[in-house]
């Protein structure tokens, strides 16, 4: 039987060559070498994983505050659009009056009563007794260029869609979302006023027009410096809202005389019913709607 008794790198026989390939120089250089290397490598894994973290931090970072920003300025572009809708350059080509979104939506929509805008779009998506249907937030923004200012629909998805209705949902932050089933209406509505025991009174709503009103929408209705068009042909339409005597009294009632609402629910009444006497644009929806590939989709047929 054979016993080796002795490392094989220590047989007696020689072997010049084994010997010089196997030498213990040579094995410590190898191991020297083998250990800078794994020494190197590990370095260089570590630099890249390091930049690799910083590269992705900073693209989080750069990606939240582009998102903040861009949502602040959509948001701005909303305000300042609702604030000259006649006359910017992303709105005016939709109007057919001298309305602004705020000639109604006083504080640029912030008024505690006067068709705020403040959690309106918590009631969103909402039934709409007009239209028949459910419709957003959106869609009713667009509809009121039809018919409160007299023009043409502006396209689903636009930008001048997306960012009135950023600034109005911007205004219901922190509320909790309560959809209204019955009509598209916010937590912070007009109350609709009870008609009044005396029907409404062209008469004396002529004299409390000229008390109150003249001075900024101009004796003859059609507005001026101080107040916009409150009849004519610059004004809202008979298909508005406003062109209902009980809407606009309710709409009175809380928001005019602008420096000192104080109208009596009978006075309110009066006055809308004598606003509402003078004509005004007839509401045509085939005219007013752009062609299919223009609007998106309208949810209504009236």
């Amino acid at each position: 039987m054979i016993h080796f008794r002795q490392p094989f790198l220590q047989n007696k026989m020689p072997n010049p060559i084994f010997e010089r390939l196997f030498s213990a120089a040579w094995l410590t250089g190898v191991r020297s070498l083998s250990c800078d290397w794994a020494l190197t490598t590990h370095r260089f894994l570590g630099i890249s994983l390091l930049m690799t973290i910083a590269t992705i931090a900073q693209s989080q970072d750069s990606e939240e505050t582009y998102t903040s920003q861009s949502y602040a300025e959509i948001t701005r572009l909303g305000e300042a659009i609702i604030e000259n809708t006649r006359e910017h350059p992303l709105s005016r080509d939709y109007i057919g009056n001298q309305l602004n979104c705020t000639s109604c939506h006083l504080e640029n929509g912030r008024h505690p009563m006067a068709a705020s805008f403040i959690g309106i779009a918590t009631a969103y998506p909402a039934w709409s007794p007009r239209e028949k249907r459910v419709i957003t937030l959106q869609d009713r923004v667009l509809n009121c260029f039809m018919r409160s200012q007299n023009g043409t629909r502006p396209p689903v998805g636009s930008k001048l869609a997306i960012a009135i209705t950023a600034y109005i949902t911007s205004l219901s932050e922190g509320q909790p979302i309560k959809v209204n089933r019955d009509k598209p209406l916010g937590p912070n509505h007009m109350p609709t006023l009870e008609p009044p025991k005396d029907a409404p009174s062209i008469r004396r709503g002529r004299t409390l027009y000229a008390e109150h009103c003249a001075s900024c929408h101009a004796a003859d209705g059609l507005g001026g410096n101080e107040g916009p068009p409150v009849w004519g042909p610059q004004s809202y339409n008979d298909g508005a809202g406003l062109s209902r005597v009980s809407k606009l009294a309710s709409y009175l009632k809380v928001a005019m005389p602008l420096d000192d609402p104080h109208l009596s629910d009978q006075e309110a009444f009066d006055l809308a019913a004598f606003v509402n006497s003078h004509p005004r644009p007839k509401f045509n929806l085939k005219k007013m709607l752009p062609t299919q590939e223009k609007m998106g989709e309208y949810n209504g047929d009236r």
